[in-house]
Formats: structure tokens, sequence, C-alpha cells
């Protein structure tokens, strides 16, 4: 089962909101959300509530792909996020997330003792490649136990 059905069938929200997992690798994660007239705002385009979750899933998507290794002894939490709009979205929305840190600085912290934090940053796009929004959330490693 890849990391997108697994968050397709584990997360409520995921389904609701009809995300689609395109891509899901160490190295970044690629989510869409179609166009749904139940979910857009006053101007015709997505909610921002449903941007601010396809661009927090993606950031998700891409942490268990590049520690999914690491689950038997931490767990992965967001601690903070933030997002701005940049320019109005219609139609169908794409958040491609990447880690703002190498992947094996992070599990050295963790290696430590430490309880690491790493940033995910987060492009949202439309159709026409136009960047509507970005989000960083920052995400940690907490140790088991």
């Amino acid at each position: 089962m890849s990391i997108g059905e697994l968050l397709a069938a584990t997360v409520p929200m995921v389904r609701t909101l009809n995300l689609e997992y395109l891509e899901t690798s160490p190295e970044r994660a690629v989510l869409s959300l179609p166009d749904q007239s139940e979910y857009r705002n006053h101007v015709g385009g997505p909610h921002a509530g449903a941007m601010f979750t396809l661009g927090e899933s993606a950031s998700g998507a891409i942490v268990l792909a590049a520690f999914g290794d690491q689950l038997s002894r931490a767990v992965p939490l967001p601690v903070n996020a933030e997002i701005a709009f940049r320019k109005i979205a219609l139609g169908p929305v794409r958040a491609t997330a990447t880690l703002g840190r190498p992947a094996a600085d992070v599990v050295a912290e963790l290696d430590a003792g430490e309880r690491p934090e790493f940033p995910v940053t987060v492009a949202i796009q439309r159709e026409d490649g136009a960047v509507t929004g970005e989000m960083t959330v920052t995400w940690t490693l907490r140790p088991n136990g």
C-alpha cells in the first residue's frame, strides 16, 4: 500500500475533500484538490480551509515518506503552520511539498536523543502554474516513551 493509499484510508479529511496523491517520495509530495462546488469560497475558488488542508496533507505525506522508517521510535507531529495566499485560485489546485532540511540531519538529531524540528515548504498552484499560496509547516519527531 502506498503512502497516499494509506493516508486516504486512515485520514477522514483526505476522503472528505477527495484529495489525490499524485507523487509521494522522500524528495517531494504532490497532492491535488479537485474543483468541487461544495468547497468553493465567495469568489468561486477553493475555500482557504480546503487549501490549508491540501498543503498540510502534502507536508504530512513527505514527512511519512522521509521518516517512515523512524515510526517505531518517534511520532511525527506538526508544530506550527503558516500560509500566505498570493493569487486567486480557481479550478483544481495542486500542492507540492519539499523538506526544508536534509532528512539525515533530522535523524542524526533523533539519534542524539533530541526532538528535532524541521520545516516543510509547500507551493500551491493553479493548473496554469501560477502559485496561489505558499505554506510552511514545521514538524517534529517526538521520541516514543
